[in-house]
């Protein structure tokens, strides 16, 4: 069973929600990550996007394309991402990472070396937002072959046909986009997420998440209501900016906002 499957399946014999949180690798330094992630454990979290900096991040908004554009000046690669992997896994064997990002720097290290560092790092699985099913053929089969989940997204304008396919091609989770937009982009409609999960989680024998949008405890609990947990980002990645300069004072209030949301999500 992998980290995923046995996360899941231990949140659903407790009758809890999985709490997901995102952040960019190498921001603001590279040398904050890995202690930051076991941070965020600490706190509550269930399992980890680790953002793969990109040029280019074409669905994220101004807040985490800022959390690239800081990794990036650092020089903060795919092969240095893996790095922080196998360096969080010395301490911690248990939680899942899944390594979030854009098809362009898999490509250019190669499916199979990509798949097979992965896989010896550590990672769990992976979300690659330009990648749709269709096109992903070779890919999937490579990351199958290395136990490695690749996890595909649903959006709003999802049809039933095309998410029947989407549910059936993905594995560890399927994640529901709850905006029309770009991380951060608004606040959700909880009662259109709502009649979307409810249609999409007929479809799925996988848990559904929900990202994009969720930024405090109260929206958290609203959509675990009808979700299998949420996913947050630009609401941690907003505290790593604003507190760039000071670790500490990062790590306090990042986890000030995960614990909370964590029991608020405990108490649903």
């Amino acid at each position: 069973m992998s980290r995923l499957e046995a996360r899941f399946a231990r949140l659903s014999e407790q009758n809890s929600k999985a709490l997901l949180a995102y952040i960019v690798a190498g921001d603001p330094v590279p040398s904050m990550t890995v202690d930051l992630m076991h941070d965020l454990v600490r706190a509550g979290v269930n399992a980890i996007e680790l953002g793969v900096p990109f040029s280019d991040p074409e669905a994220e908004g101004p807040v985490i394309q800022l959390a690239h554009e800081r990794a990036l000046s650092h020089g903060v690669s795919l092969t240095d991402c893996l790095d922080m992997v196998a360096e969080f896994r010395v301490k911690d064997q248990v939680t899942p990472v899944i390594l979030m990002g854009y098809l362009n720097p898999i490509e250019a290290m190669g499916y199979e070396d990509f798949a097979r560092r992965a896989s010896v790092a550590g990672v769990d699985g992976v979300i690659i937002v330009n990648l749709p099913p269709e096109e992903a053929g070779d890919l999937h089969s490579t990351l199958t072959a290395s136990a490695i989940d690749l996890v595909y997204l649903l959006a709003p304008t999802t049809t039933d046909e095309r998410a029947a396919l989407i549910c059936s091609a993905s594995s560890g989770f399927v994640y529901y986009v709850s905006l029309k937009g770009t991380t951060g982009a608004a606040t959700i409609d909880v009662n259109d997420v709502a009649e979307k999960l409810n249609r999409f989680r007929s479809l799925s024998t996988l848990p559904v998440m929900v990202g994009f949008g969720i930024s405090n405890g109260e929206t958290a609990a609203s959509v675990a209501n009808f979700s299998d947990g949420v996913a947050v980002g630009t609401a941690i990645v907003n505290l790593m900016g604003i507190h760039q300069k000071d670790y500490a004072e990062m790590s306090r209030s990042i986890t000030r906002l995960v614990y909370e949301i964590r029991q608020t999500l405990d108490a649903c």
